[in-house]
């Protein structure tokens, strides 16, 4: 590698529980523009308000997903380790990232970018469908997981 080139990743089902099933394709295409990023404790992931660019499989470490509330210190809302993915903020409107992910323990990460993944999807919408089956689960479990840290926060 010269002049700054980054190192080609090639995903294969094996490399996250996330990407089990799916076909060579998608996995080649998924491979395009993927960073393996290396992060210290207290990194920024991402700060709430960027755009979101990025879709992390996590492998190693710790994130806490962090807000900011008037009159009380940052809150974690949710803590995310290996095995698990980070960040699907770029699939919905505004397109930018709601909360802070502040890296906790150091922390071995994926990135994929969603540019890529967002074009692969809509050209193979058999393919966009069984992604978006795998990352709703996801979804569904950050938001409830939000829910109860705010109820337990506010004690109603």
């Amino acid at each position: 590698m010269t002049n700054g080139e980054k190192p080609v990743i090639r995903l294969t089902s094996a490399t996250h529980p996330f990407l089990e099933g799916f076909d060579a394709e998608f996995l080649a295409a998924a491979s395009e523009g993927a960073e393996a990023l290396e992060l210290p404790p207290e990194a920024m992931v991402f700060h709430s308000g960027e755009r979101a660019r990025h879709l992390y499989l996590m492998l190693e470490g710790k994130v806490a997903l962090e807000i900011e509330a008037p009159d009380h210190p940052r809150i974690t809302i949710q803590t995310i380790g290996p095995r698990e993915v980070l960040g699907w903020s770029w699939l919905v409107p505004p397109y930018t990232w709601p909360v802070d992910a502040r890296v906790l323990k150091p922390t071995r990460v994926i990135a994929l970018d969603a540019g890529v993944l967002e074009r692969h999807l809509e050209a193979h919408p058999d393919v966009g469908y069984r992604f978006l089956r795998r990352l709703i689960p996801v979804i569904a479990k950050r938001l409830d997981e939000a829910r109860i840290q705010l109820v337990d926060i506010h004690g109603t």
